[in-house]
């Protein structure tokens, strides 16, 4: 499995418009984050989960090719405001779509010319697939996936296991009994938007006790604001099981390990 962080920031991207702070003026490539979405490649298919407003950017330097699912944590524009700009991807047939009612229902009211029975040309060619409330694993192709519960506030929102990765975003808590299905990771990727409170993500801190209680061999933060500091500052404080994830990373996660295709270190040590 191959998997490439497309962005690691949060909605307003690094750096924000209008912010003179050092990490917006920072000229290291690693503190330039678009919106939050993973590429996976994994059993000859290819996955995308969310779809950013920086899509088409996020896609211009990787090859051309059929994009099997896309999976949707859940509805906020961050995370869906690409959806119209997949449709050079039609060109493959229908894309594939996997979101719960309430995200379903959400797209509709906002984006109803992508749905409607008749629709104009060029309009992208999608094809929803609903998760059901009991979060039921399902699979795409040969590929299990697994739905996992979180909750961004008061939002029930989802994540996502395949094979030995998980990915969790937006994450201010995760019920306890989802943390059965967490077991065994190579890999977890898991949102730290800042070190300070906040009302609706985890922080810094929260989010080293969640990869603390999972044990994957290693964790990407993602889903990162300005706020979180220097890249590269930040990185030197974190626990060698913990790593900063960035734009354009990508890991091959085999069965025994994961290896940083950028480094080739594998994962048992700090990348």
């Amino acid at each position: 499995m191959i998997v490439r962080f497309l962005g690691t920031g949060t909605s307003t991207g690094v750096p924000q418009i209008g912010c003179n702070c050092r990490v917006c003026r920072s000229s290291d490539e690693k503190d330039k984050r678009l919106r939050s979405s993973v590429r996976i490649e994994v059993d000859g298919k290819v996955f995308l989960i969310d779809c950013t407003p920086d899509f088409r950017q996020q896609m211009m330097p990787l090859p051309f090719t059929k994009i099997d699912g896309v999976l949707f944590t859940h509805e906020h524009y961050d995370h869906v405001g690409g959806i119209d700009d997949l449709r050079p991807f039609s060109r493959f047939g229908s894309i594939e779509l996997y979101m719960e009612q309430r995200v379903e229902e959400a797209l509709y009211q906002r984006m109803p010319y992508c749905f409607a029975e008749h629709k104009y040309e060029g309009v992208p060619d999608l094809k929803i697939h609903r998760i059901d409330d009991t979060l039921s694993p399902f699979y795409i192709g040969d590929t299990p996936i697994i739905p996992l519960r979180a909750l961004h506030y008061h939002l029930p929102i989802l994540g996502f296991r395949i094979h030995n990765f998980a990915y969790l975003t937006d994450v201010k808590s995760i019920p306890d009994e989802e943390f059965s299905k967490l077991k065994e990771l190579e890999v977890l990727v898991v949102s730290a938007l800042r070190k300070q409170e906040h009302v609706s993500h985890q922080n810094l801190a929260q989010a080293i006790r969640v990869a603390e209680r999972v044990g994957a061999k290693h964790t990407f933060f993602t889903h990162i604001s300005h706020d979180m500091g220097l890249h590269a500052e930040v990185e030197t404080e974190l626990p060698s099981f913990a790593s900063l994830a960035y734009d354009g990373l990508e890991l091959e996660i085999l069965d025994a390990y994961s290896t940083n295709l950028d480094t080739g270190k594998k994962t048992s040590g700090k990348m």
